[in-house]
């Protein structure tokens, strides 16, 4: 199975649900051994089909939160998500629609990924409209590279053991601690909250390192900027994705300005920074958004390649396409109605042509079995004059040639003389005095020989060639001779 992986763009809360409309977009496509078959920015109208779209949601429009849930599932516990992030939240929750990571956190609770219903509906109706059926779609914090596990241990060494010399004489073993909560928090990544080991002083906080990758510059989406590039002059906006663990994070913030505001949220935590690269339509000869130039804005940058980025988003379990957005291909909608609108034309077509042969031809057959009919009756009554009723013109033949056979003395080949005679004639090699009983009624003949005699396999082979058939009864051991014409 083919897959097409698209990197969306945030939404613009400045531009209004009708002038929304969707820039080119950049994609990658993978044949169904993964390997890469066409990589681009295209138009959505533009891009190529394949048997499944993931699209990996920009940060900024995703608000992941933990939370513990009521044991419910299906449209319950759709009714009761709202509920339970509304005091998290500035929008009315109604118009949200809320996913649930199928994975627990490590505490219980469960990560819950919030979007705006109608931006999320006006991306999945676009992209089914387009022609792409099966749908999923993942935050792209998730995609993004794990943080390194050195890096894990060693900030969590670094805080107990700050930690343990603050309080050295109230916790005087206090080292020990210090590689379990390493150990605990090198556990808990990726996609779990960290869990500090129960030995961990209470002053010592999880850190979680944090990863943080630059998509970019800020895509314009209001309709007057589709066909605008970025700001020329001055320090472009550029997009920012924050992974913490499992939960995530994105805003937009100037280049050169990303290094203090990723310090400033990282606080102790270890920061791995990483730069989307290889982007289709940013080359690095090109504009003030290429990676070169925005490089010279942002220090200690890794690259991401773009089709990295891509990959790991085929890793990610968390679909938020859920509840009312949940994936349907066997849906009927216009779309597919206008796709299928020819062959559907086409097969009523030759249903129509086959009922209409078959019907065309009924009525030639019929009409060539009343002239058969009426040729046989014909043929009675020209042959036999005094029939006055003509029921079954060839049973009444063959009645009405029987009687003239018998009054013309002729034998019938069902008489008794007839059928003894093919019998004595079919014997040959059984002896003549081997048959103890002859019996002739309704036209058959029954026959019982001694038990002395055994008939051979080729009897009813020599009943055959003389005209007739012969059928031995099992609980009786009789033989059955009839006329095999």
């Amino acid at each position: 199975m083919s897959t097409l992986i698209v990197l969306l763009p945030p939404r613009d809360p400045a531009v209004p649900s009708q002038e929304w409309q969707l820039p080119e977009l950049p994609f990658v496509l993978l044949d169904k051994t993964g390997r890469t078959q066409r990589t681009g920015r295209s138009a959505l109208a533009l891009l190529p089909r394949a048997n499944t779209a993931v699209l990996m949601v920009a940060a900024r429009d995703l608000l992941l939160m933990p939370a513990t849930l009521p044991p419910l599932r299906g449209p319950k516990l759709r009714q009761a998500l709202p509920n339970i992030v509304e005091d998290q939240l500035i929008q009315d929750p109604q118009t949200c629609h809320i996913a649930v990571d199928p994975q627990a956190l490590g505490d219980g609770r469960q990560l819950l990924a919030i979007i705006d219903r109608g931006w999320f509906r006006f991306i999945c109706d676009a992209f089914t409209a387009a022609g792409h059926r099966s749908l999923r779609a993942v935050p792209v914090t998730r995609c993004l590279p794990q943080a390194p596990l050195a890096d894990t241990v060693a900030s969590v060494s670094e805080a107990a053991e700050a930690h343990a010399n603050a309080h050295a004489d109230a916790h005087a073993n206090a080292r020990e601690p210090v590689l379990a909560a390493a150990a605990s928090a090198a556990t808990a990544l990726p996609g779990v909250a960290p869990v500090v080991a129960p030995d961990v002083p209470p002053g010592v906080p999880p850190l979680v390192p944090m990863v943080a990758a630059v998509l970019g510059a800020v895509v314009p989406t209001a309709p007057a900027l589709l066909l605008e590039g970025a700001v020329e002059s001055g320090v472009p906006r550029v997009e920012l994705a924050i992974a913490r663990g499992a939960q995530g994070e994105g805003l937009a913030a100037p280049a050169n300005a990303v290094n203090a505001t990723l310090g400033a949220l990282a606080g102790a935590a270890p920061v791995s920074l990483y730069m989307l690269t290889e982007l289709p339509g940013n080359e690095p000869g090109g504009a003030a958004t290429s990676p070169a130039r925005l490089a010279a804005h942002i220090h200690g940058a890794s690259p991401l390649p773009f089709e990295q980025l891509a990959r790991r988003a085929l890793e990610c379990r968390f679909d938020l396409c859920q509840f009312e957005f949940a994936s349907q291909p066997w849906r009927l909608d216009r779309a597919t109605l206008r796709r299928l609108r020819l062959p559907i034309l086409l097969g009523l077509g030759a249903l129509i042509v086959a009922i209409v042969g078959a019907n065309v031809q009924w009525l030639m057959l019929s009409r060539q079995r009343d002239a058969i009919n009426a040729q046989m009756t014909e043929l009675l009554l020209t042959t036999f004059p005094k029939t006055t009723v003509v029921l079954d013109a060839p049973d009444q033949m063959s009645r009405q040639l029987q009687q003239l056979r018998v009054a013309a003395g002729e034998l019938s080949p069902e008489d008794f003389l007839a059928l003894s005679d093919g019998l004595a004639r079919s014997l040959s090699p059984l002896p003549v005095n081997g048959i103890a009983a002859l019996d002739y009624h309704e036209h058959r003949l029954d026959v019982t020989f001694k038990p002395a005699v055994k008939v051979d396999a080729d009897f009813p082979k020599r009943l055959a060639r003389n005209g007739l058939s012969g059928a031995i009864d099992s609980s009786t051991g009789k033989w059955t001779i009839r006329n095999g014409q």
